[in-house]
């Protein structure tokens, strides 16, 4: 089964990191990307950009609007995600507990309802 792993964290907080603490933070993605890879769960994923660049897109009496910014003020906002093959819930939540941002923030993990299947 496909779960999607949502990684959360605050944005100001990353802000703050030294450039040396952002660069280890990176290699241990990196390094955890590589061994879902080479473990076969690894079915895609990717970094978000700040929510600062985000749009917002609601359709309301058939008129479209727009804003500028997430959805929600939140405390931690949604940095990136992870999509991997797992065999089930438990497994999935092994490989959540080992992306690095769930030492600073949260993951959430959620079943994909597959339509093709």
């Amino acid at each position: 089964m496909q779960y999607l792993l949502l990684i959360y964290r605050s944005e100001a907080d990353e802000a703050k990191r030294s450039e040396a603490e952002a660069k280890a933070m990176t290699d241990e993605y990196g390094a955890f990307t590589q061994s879902i890879i080479q473990s076969g769960n690894f079915k895609g994923g990717d970094r978000l950009h700040p929510t600062s660049m985000a749009t917002t897109v609601r359709v309301r009496d058939g008129k479209t609007l727009t804003t500028d910014g997430p959805f929600a003020e939140t405390h931690e906002q949604l940095g990136g995600y992870y999509i991997v093959d797992a065999k089930d819930i438990d497994a999935a939540l092994a490989i959540a507990a080992r992306i690095p941002g769930a030492r600073v923030g949260s993951i959430e993990v959620r079943p994909i309802y597959m339509y093709n299947n």
